[in-house]
């Protein structure tokens, strides 16, 4: 469900590797070019562009499906505020024995669990894959292809076991690149949403793409103080963080509160993580606000941002960027990084 940078580039591969994948989404657009030319993925070498002939449904075409055998597996991969309606309309035609894969940004278990409940529910984190729709049909990843040091893919359960279909999925999703199951599904979702927090709304306020923003100092260390709070609300919450990317949560959240050391240390982190991307490369966010789209900033800075007011651990930061984000994206005004200076 949702065949966009994340979803069309997991089916693709999955589909590639011979298994049986519908993609269903709801840019007429891009279906129609999946159906007639097929899905073509690029990447960061030549050898990652390939072109995958897939079975695309618009979300009006999904009805067909009762005339065929239901779905074992739904990822769902459409953008956090569609989750619920988009849950709703796949549920009639999944298998009696099948579940719902959240693999989204932000935290949506719950929501999927309100439709189908717990039991068919299980979340997948994407860490670190830098995908976009670029065109209809048309699916570029801007971040190079992970391996054994970095694994993309983390399948958890919600009680945190690890299970024979939780593995079934990690299998599946290794099609696309390295796969695991884990056993902190909810740390693992704090710490994707602390990367997401400190990425995402700043790139769409200001404009910049990734390596723009990681590379002024101002916007580094705004950057910095977000994942700061983030972390410090993910620990209040009782969350056990993993390292993001090369940064160990507690040296993230002491540099955002004014240690020096750890300060330098995270610094030098998002430098050289900005390396390994390409110039065009941008968060998820900022590609919808660039676009025009709806941003999933509630979902992300302001989801921080409730959650720490929730519990008396302030993400002033967070709340600041959600309406930072919000002007912006009402054409209030334009996204400049001078909007987010004094935060």
């Amino acid at each position: 469900m949702g065949a966009g940078a994340i979803g069309g580039y997991a089916g693709a591969h999955m589909t590639r590797a011979g298994h049986a994948v519908t993609l269903v989404d709801a840019w007429p657009e891009h279906v129609e070019a999946m159906r007639c030319d097929g899905l073509h993925i690029s990447g960061m070498t030549p050898a990652e562009t390939v072109n995958v002939k897939v079975n695309a449904l618009h979300i009006s075409d999904v009805q067909r499906v009762v005339k065929e055998a239901p779905f074992d597996i739904v990822f769902m991969c459409v953008k956090s505020y569609d989750t619920v309606w988009a849950t709703h309309l796949i549920k009639d035609y999944l298998a009696p024995g099948g579940y719902v894969v959240s693999l989204q940004n932000c935290i949506n278990e719950e929501r999927i669990a309100g439709v189908v409940g717990w039991g068919k529910v299980m979340g997948c984190i994407a860490s670190l894959i830098a995908a976009e729709l670029v065109a209809p049909g048309r699916i570029k990843r801007t971040i190079h292809l992970g391996g054994a040091e970095h694994i993309v893919y983390r399948v958890g359960e919600v009680h945190g076991r690890h299970t024979a279909r939780a593995q079934a999925v990690a299998d599946l999703l290794s099609a696309a690149d390295s796969s695991k199951v884990t056993a902190n599904l909810w740390g693992e979702r704090w710490s994707k949403l602390v990367i997401n927090s400190m990425r995402n709304g700043l790139s769409a306020a200001t404009g910049l793409s990734g390596n723009e923003r990681d590379g002024r100092i101002d916007t580094r260390r705004l950057s910095i103080r977000l994942g700061s709070e983030a972390v410090r609300v993910g620990q209040a919450l009782g969350f056990n963080l993993e390292t993001m990317l090369g940064m160990e949560p507690e040296t993230l959240a002491r540099a955002g509160e004014g240690s020096g050391d750890a300060l330098t240390e995270i610094e030098n982190v998002l430098i050289e993580g900005s390396k390994g991307r390409d110039d065009d490369q941008r968060p998820s966010m900022g590609q919808d606000m660039f676009k025009g789209r709806r941003t999933e900033t509630d979902f992300i800075n302001g989801f921080v941002a409730d959650k720490g007011a929730e519990i008396g651990v302030p993400a002033l930061t967070h709340a600041k960027m959600n309406e930072a984000v919000k002007r912006v994206e009402r054409g209030e005004v334009q996204a400049s990084a001078e909007i987010v200076q004094g935060f």
